[in-house]
């Protein structure tokens, strides 16, 4: 009798158990910066990818079970995205979208690999991320020796002569501006200036003063976008009206809020579409979705392509109807094309570069806008 009695208890546990098993979620990673000094672009990486996993819940979720997003702040730092991602190694997550800057991406990249997570990054652009043979690394963002090709037409289309270059030493923007020099020396173009700033700081007036004396016709500066508003403002107030072009990390709108309209205005920086300029029915409903939701607009692209890597990790998911990292990884590589995600066509190659051309060249107008340049 106890043993029938035992029988039909563990029955009846299995049989609650079961239920409760099948509901366990899908966890999808996010890790971005929340902190510190780029944690604009944070916010609404956070934003974009909860948007999206509520539409994917709403419609049934993913084989069968909802989707959770695990959150981890990288704080725009290095050491902090690895301790983010050695936490988020831990939680069972299937694969992560992120992170923003290059250097800190890649502070988390063998990390993620040892894991055996697959990593869909969406602003780290520096070339050498896919050059490591990383298996599971892909990136919906292009690469810097991509940029610098349309950086260096820019500057020759221009007719400027004499090319000052700013960088503040990370990974990517010392990556660009290496790349930008490597191709105006092939072409026996005049670098007057090359060195770097350090981030962070509040004045600039040395490395202006310094830029200056060697009388350029343009400055590229390849770094972020609070030294870039920064010094478009201190530079206004010493009345040097030399041109500033950016890389596309200077493509957020607190450049403006930092430099103000009037020191802003007819700044140039490289970048895939804005936000507004997306092409695609995908984008357009979800620009609805997210102003509905959150009564604003994305702040820069960059946060748009990390929705796109979130996208990806559904799709794979989805047509492998697997969350088996290899096979997803298999799908990616191989046999993804054309998959129309919120910033156009998606498909990668055998290192998990995006394909395809994606650079714009954008204005500051007077009221602070970006405006595609033709």
């Amino acid at each position: 009798m106890k043993k029938l009695l035992f029988l039909l208890l563990a029955g009846i546990v299995a049989a609650t158990a079961a239920p409760a098993l099948a509901q366990d979620p899908i966890k999808i990673g996010l890790m971005c910066p929340l902190t510190g000094s780029w944690a604009a672009e944070g916010k609404d990486m956070k934003q974009i990818v909860e948007l999206l996993a509520d539409e994917v819940n709403n419609q049934g979720g993913l084989l069968g079970k909802q989707v959770k997003v695990v959150i981890g702040d990288d704080g725009g730092d290095p050491r902090t995205a690895a301790m983010a991602a050695q936490r988020m190694a831990t939680r069972d997550v299937v694969a992560v979208v992120g992170t923003y800057g290059s250097s800190i991406t890649e502070a988390s990249q063998n990390i993620y690999a040892s894991a055996n997570i697959i990593q869909v990054a969406n602003g780290s652009t520096a070339v050498r991320l896919t050059e490591k043979g990383l298996p599971y690394f892909f990136r919906t963002c292009p690469r810097d020796d991509e940029q610098g090709r349309v950086a260096v037409k820019t500057l020759l289309d221009e007719g400027y002569e004499n090319i000052a270059i700013l960088h503040d030493n990370t990974t990517y923007a010392k990556g660009l501006a290496d790349e930008a020099k490597k191709l105006l020396d092939e072409k026996n173009v005049n670098i007057v200036f090359f060195d770097a700033l350090t981030p962070g700081e509040q004045d600039y007036g040395t490395i202006l003063s310094k830029m200056k004396t060697k009388d350029p016709d343009v400055v590229f500066f390849t770094g972020y976008y609070p030294e870039a508003g920064l010094m478009l403002r201190q530079k206004m107030e010493k009345g040097w009206d030399v041109p500033f072009i950016g890389g596309d990390a200077t493509n957020n709108p607190d450049l403006v809020k930092i430099a103000g309209n009037k020191a802003a205005e007819g700044f140039r920086f490289l970048s895939p579409p804005v936000p507004d300029d997306l092409p695609t029915k995908e984008a357009r409903e979800f620009l609805d979705a997210y102003e509905a939701r959150y009564q604003s607009t994305p702040g820069s692209i960059w946060a748009v392509l990390a929705g796109d890597g979130f996208r990806v990790i559904v799709e794979a998911i989805k047509q492998t109807q697997s969350t088996d990292t290899q096979k997803m990884a298999d799908y990616l590589h191989d046999k993804m094309e054309g998959f129309s995600g919120l910033t156009g066509d998606i498909a990668f190659n055998e290192k998990g570069d995006r394909i395809g051309d994606v650079y714009r060249v954008y204005r500051v107008d007077a009221d602070g806008n970006f405006v595609l340049m033709e």
